[in-house]
């Protein structure tokens, strides 16, 4: 496989340049950007600059509108529902954490339901928005039909991800980030990429019957709940996404279930919507509601240390604190470079001569 490798700066600057060629204000081009080379720098590389395109091909396809009035359209003192106005996920989401943190500063926590978006990126990002603030952060969305629950063999649901951040004292915050579905459909895309099979449990031909092969969504199978059978548990993988869903949209007023709007724009919309868009749920806690901050991340560094020096089955797999291995890449990546496979440079070069803005050809690699 052939990797390019960029300074996080020109990657940020091309991408900054592709939003605004798109129509964005230069503010939500620079944050659009930022979340998705945050992903790329965290190692989640199905998440990043290798999603450019997507967002495009939905520009053109008059499925984004790229200079939304995003507002609070529904709210109390803790809560709110936040119309994104058909704009970027990766500006609604941030525009509707910001709002639960301004309840949560004012009110101990904030609770905020989001309609008529588009996909935001990394959850991830959003959490730490809170994090930053000595709060703990949630997030989660709703995402087009690939998941097949429990004993079915209907695409019902998304890969629907969910986010919890916790900040530390002297460590790394804690970040559990994860999709409800045994794998992200990020990871079946770079498996197809690559020319692999995927692991058993990951996904389920037309007839429902399991399957290692990356490109069965094409030939009608779907993606399995978290947990991959019921034997092994799916029907708590299911039961979290129907709970993402159900946050995320059935409150917000948003698509849900199998009308939740395709990311991939040559397939149309549902010709008959439940609500507007695709949802998401973000909220923020402040930590010296429950107990004085300072007191909270101690114990928290107590907890890391402590399940750090946990017994290994081997030696040479120490137990792993959720966000530890994205925050690894970010600091290997800051210094060494943000790599691109071959495909996806093939992929944002054509973009860049059909948008006519300079390409990753002109970035020094």
């Amino acid at each position: 496989m052939v990797y390019h490798t960029f300074a996080e700066d020109s990657l940020r600057k091309f991408t900054v340049s592709i939003f605004l060629k798109m129509g964005c204000p230069a503010d939500h081009a620079e944050l659009a950007a930022d979340v998705l080379i945050k992903s790329d720098l965290r190692g989640i590389d199905s998440h990043g600059v290798a999603r450019l395109s997507g967002y495009v091909r939905l520009w053109e396809k008059k499925r984004i509108n790229t200079s939304p009035n995003i507002r609070v359209v529904h709210e109390t003192a803790t809560t709110a529902t936040v119309d994104g106005d058909a704009g970027l996920g990766l500006v609604v989401a941030p525009f509707a954490m910001k709002v639960a943190i301004e309840k949560a500063e004012k009110y101990g926590s904030g609770w905020v339901s989001v309609k008529n978006s588009n996909h935001f990126g990394i959850a991830g990002y959003h959490t730490m928005l809170a994090v930053e603030k000595d709060m703990i952060g949630f997030a989660m969305t709703n995402a087009s039909p690939l998941v097949a629950p429990t004993f079915a063999n209907e695409r019902m649901l998304g890969t629907n991800p969910m986010c919890y951040a916790f900040p530390a004292g002297k460590y790394p915050p804690v970040i559990v980030d994860m999709a409800t579905s045994a794998a992200a459909n990020g990871k079946l895309e770079i498996a197809q990429r690559s020319g692999k099979p995927v692991p058993d449990g990951w996904i389920q031909d037309k007839d429902g019957k399991p399957s290692t092969d990356p490109h069965e969504l094409k030939k009608g199978g779907s993606l399995l709940p978290l947990g991959s059978d019921r034997d092994h548990g799916s029907h708590k993988g299911f039961g979290l996404s129907a709970t993402v869903d159900i946050l995320s949209a059935v409150l917000s007023g948003a698509n849900y279930g199998p009308w939740v709007p395709p990311f991939v724009a040559f397939l149309e919309p549902s010709n008959n919507p439940v609500g507007e868009g695709i949802g998401h749920f973000l909220g923020a806690m402040r930590v010296d509601g429950f107990r004085p901050v300072d007191e909270f991340k101690s114990h928290l560094d107590n907890w890391i240390e402590r399940f750090k020096t946990a017994t290994p089955i081997s030696p040479d797999q120490p137990v792993i604190i959720p966000g530890e291995p994205e925050l690894s890449a970010e600091k290997e990546r800051k210094v060494s470079g943000i790599p691109i496979i071959d495909v996806v440079y093939d992929d944002l070069n054509e973009l860049a001569s059909k948008l006519g803005v300079g390409g990753l050809r002109s970035v020094i690699s």
